[in-house]
């Protein structure tokens, strides 16, 4: 077993998933690399020492150019806001550092390009941050689909809805500003991660796009509250993709229904350890859908439980990208999902914006 320093830019939300994930995953699945937690870097001195202090971080800077470049820090995370992105991947592949960074890949298509072809270029291991696909029941359906279980796929419904921002008497934050923090750069990247994960790259689209909230707590909105997506997919099958951060009730719905020749799925990630199932198979008095609830027979489920049902959560999905993280950079090849699939989403996301300005279909081509 060897050590390795891991460094972190950005000490919020996705700072801290990491900071434990990396802790955790050790132990989790006796990783041949142990991650230390070697420097953090946030907006200030102040904040990053803070934030050191509560992960348990040796060091920290209010310079992300420090933690980059520190001969300590053999790779990195990004966990910083979106326009951010893209810098910090060129020095980060300048001085040759496996890159791991959370979506969007950056805060545009071009950022997303660029980066892209930054890593590639550099040859460093690169990957991109889809937690939600990693849950053990979204893993089984992948399988299930793959296998051939529900037969050719016709129709895919996928949503990813909160209700962060239905109260438009709410204070407005960092959240209602910019295009890469609206709706489609924030919560429609995960679920388009899902639909091209399942089915396959999309074909083409139709999208619309709107704001809900021309103001919040008396700020102006520059950026959209929801969208939906008509699609064709590239293998024939029909879907329907829909993103709100005004969804009044809804608070993680990751939802996902497939229809196949033989079969169908459903999922909902507010019951993230259950999928169920249709065969269209046996008497038609007993079909039905079943719940199967996730145990130690599902992908990377018996690493965090050995009891069947007894359920994985949002931390543990971190947990398994801090794995194949670390299995990339031992042997020196990216995993799924890396930057080129991060820019095959923020290719969708163009595609529909495109389609929302000219109101008509838009054609892909897989980047």
């Amino acid at each position: 077993m060897g050590e390795i320093g891991i460094g972190i830019v950005g000490g919020g939300y996705m700072g801290k998933a990491h900071a434990v994930a990396m802790s955790a995953v050790g132990a989790v699945f006796n990783t041949a690399l142990r991650p230390r937690l070697e420097m953090i870097a946030a907006s200030s001195d102040a904040s990053a020492e803070r934030y050191a202090k509560a992960y348990g971080f040796s060091r920290s800077t209010g310079d992300w150019r420090t933690l980059v470049t520190d001969p300590k820090v053999a790779a990195i995370v990004i966990a910083s806001p979106p326009e951010t992105h893209l810098e910090i991947t060129r020095l980060a592949a300048e001085v040759g550092k496996p890159i791991f960074c959370e979506k969007p890949l950056g805060s545009s298509v071009a950022d997303a390009t660029a980066m892209t072809e930054t890593v590639e270029a550099a040859g460093v291991v690169n990957m991109i941050g889809f937690n939600y696909i990693r849950t053990p029941a979204s893993q089984f359906a992948r399988q299930l689909i793959a296998d051939g279980v529900i037969g050719d796929v016709t129709w895919f419904r996928g949503e990813h809805t909160e209700d962060f921002y239905a109260d438009a008497e709410e204070p407005a934050t960092w959240r209602a500003q910019g295009e890469a923090n609206g709706c489609m750069g924030d919560l429609a990247p995960h679920m388009i991660n899902a639909a091209l994960a399942l089915i396959g790259p999309i074909g083409s689209v139709m999208a619309e796009i709107e704001t809900v909230h021309d103001s919040r707590g008396g700020v102006a909105v520059t950026n959209d509250d929801q969208g939906q997506i008509m699609c064709r997919f590239e293998r024939g099958a029909m879907g329907h993709l829909f993103f709100s951060r005004t969804a009044t009730g809804r608070k993680m719905g990751y939802i996902y229904e497939i229809t196949g020749t033989k079969g169908a799925i459903r999922f909902n990630q507010e019951d993230q350890n259950a999928v169920w199932l249709y065969k269209a198979e046996g008497p038609e008095a007993e079909r039905g859908f079943r719940q199967i609830l996730t145990g130690p027979a599902h992908p990377d489920y018996e690493p965090f439980c050995l009891g069947p049902g007894h359920g994985t959560g949002y931390q543990d999905q971190i947990i398994i990208e801090a794995r194949d993280f670390l299995a990339a950079i031992e042997t020196g090849t990216s995993l799924w999902p890396t930057f080129r699939d991060g820019l095959e989403v923020s290719a969708v996301v163009e595609a529909a914006r495109q389609s929302n300005r000219t109101r008509g279909w838009q054609d892909l081509t897989t980047p």
